[in-house]
């Protein structure tokens, strides 16, 4: 089992993909990997070395989100093409289309039991599906804007959604009614989730912050600046101890959630990172953006056994506790005080850097199928964690936010082009019958004028 103080490791990367990658997520066993793509296709990846890919077609506009069932069995995608598919995840890739959505669907979210599919589209609404039929069931509006996400607690009671209109709302699935209600005056969330014991969700922002809710209490738990972009995506542990993030600012940063602290910063892309997620195990990790590469990472840092971690957080969370100060506020030092952690990639190496007390780096190029080589060791000066290895301004890329609009700008200018494209056409129309009009009262006029 590994050591606490293991460093996370780039295992391998996937290329096969055209275009920016926009979801992924692991088989409940572990072994494939399906992520989802702006070029319009889904791809399958099995996680064993040389093993091959499958690219399943049907799609016809960009998808922006995969996950599987909890039995493995089907693959849900949704798509700008304003539909939500079900594939099986085999070479065949055969899938039936879902149409109900009247604009871009934004995520799929299977419940834990798999009965149930949660959609979350740009028509403001989220809609629930009930799998074994196959059918459309219900819909939730109360959203002002486009819905960018929506989850099931792990209980299946709740969903949980974010929307551009600047809310967080929590759904009660038995009676269909909005519940609850988190605002926010700065910016939207681009993704939320609920951790593994569902008593508190987390908020990736668009204003660059990651927000952790505690839904018994309805407080604030943590607030996170840690990137200088927006946070596109978040994923839990599966031991509820740790929260991996996702930014524009082209990094992954991991946090220890009952520390407060950032105890990593990743930087394996080469622009925006979009989506992450860990493993069922929490053993692996993988991460996808606009580079169109797919990276799979190794976790390492956990040693700790995932069921004794959820009896301790259920004890932590109880109801007659006080809202979790200890999660804000680390009254105990943190194992990975002694050194900042800075985990560097490139397509075929891993760079490592460690700060130690003396403030001596020591570099080391790991090869991910090697793990071996030398580097001549070089003096830094420690950062705080909080800063650590942020993005120049060269490696900034656009936000997604402000792509988003840009795009939803070109959507509408599109409609007004065609819509002033039809009315020149009736204008044309209107104008040949007006002319004919004409011509038709001008004979009429010469042959009463002959008669008489």
């Amino acid at each position: 089992m590994a050591s606490a103080l293991e460093d996370p490791v780039l295992e391998r990367y996937f290329k096969g993909h055209k275009a920016a990658i926009t979801s992924v997520d692991f088989s409940p066993s572990g072994k494939q990997l399906a992520t989802a793509s702006w070029d319009t296709f889904l791809m399958l990846w099995n996680c064993k070395p040389q093993a091959r890919a499958f690219r399943f077609v049907g799609h016809k506009d960009v998808v922006t989100s995969v996950q599987f069932s909890p039995h493995g069995n089907l693959l849900a995608s949704a798509s700008r093409d304003r539909t939500v598919r079900l594939w099986i995840p085999d070479k065949r890739g055969k899938s039936s289309e879902f149409k109900a959505h009247t604009a871009p669907v934004r995520s799929v979210d299977f419940s834990a039991d798999g009965q149930f599919l949660a959609t979350a589209s740009e028509d403001k609404s989220i809609k629930v599906w009930n799998m074994y039929r196959q059918r459309f069931l219900y819909s939730l509006y109360r959203h002002t804007h486009w819905v960018r996400c929506a989850k099931f607690s792990p209980d299946g009671r709740l969903i949980v959604s974010c929307s551009e209109d600047k809310t967080i709302k929590i759904w009660d699935t038995t009676n269909k009614q909005c519940v609850n209600n988190f605002s926010d005056s700065v910016g939207f969330a681009n993704f939320v989730d609920f951790n593994p014991n569902g008593t508190c969700i987390a908020s990736a922002g668009s204003d660059h912050t990651v927000k952790i809710w505690d839904i018994r209490v309805n407080k604030l738990l943590q607030h996170y600046q840690v990137h200088s972009g927006g946070v596109n995506c978040v994923s839990f542990h599966p031991s509820g101890h740790y929260l991996i993030t996702a930014s524009s600012d082209g990094t992954l940063k991991i946090l220890d959630l009952l520390e407060g602290r950032l105890i990593y910063t990743l930087q394996g892309h080469t622009g925006p990172v979009f989506t992450v997620s860990f493993s069922k195990g929490g053993e692996l990790f993988s991460s996808g953006g606009t580079d169109a590469q797919v990276l799979l990472w190794r976790t390492n840092f956990d040693d700790l056994n995932c069921k004794d971690m959820i009896k301790r957080n259920l004890k932590r969370l109880h109801f007659d506790a006080s809202p979790h100060l200890a999660d804000i506020y680390p009254r105990t030092p943190h194992p990975h005080e002694g050194k900042i952690e800075t985990i560097e990639t490139t397509d075929t190496t891993t760079v490592r850097t460690l700060a130690d007390k003396s403030e001596e780096i020591s570099g080391y190029f790991l090869n991910p199928s090697l793990l071996s080589s030398e580097c001549s060791p070089t003096s830094l000066k420690k950062k705080t964690e909080d800063m650590s290895d942020l993005p120049s301004e060269s490696q900034r890329s656009i936000p997604l936010a402000l792509t988003d609009a840009l795009e939803h700008i070109m959507e509408q200018l599109n409609v007004l082009t065609q819509t002033v494209s039809i009315l020149e056409q009736r204008l044309t129309l209107t104008e040949d019958k007006l002319k004919d009009c004409l011509e038709n009262q001008q004979r009429l006029f010469n042959v009463i004028q002959h008669k008489s």
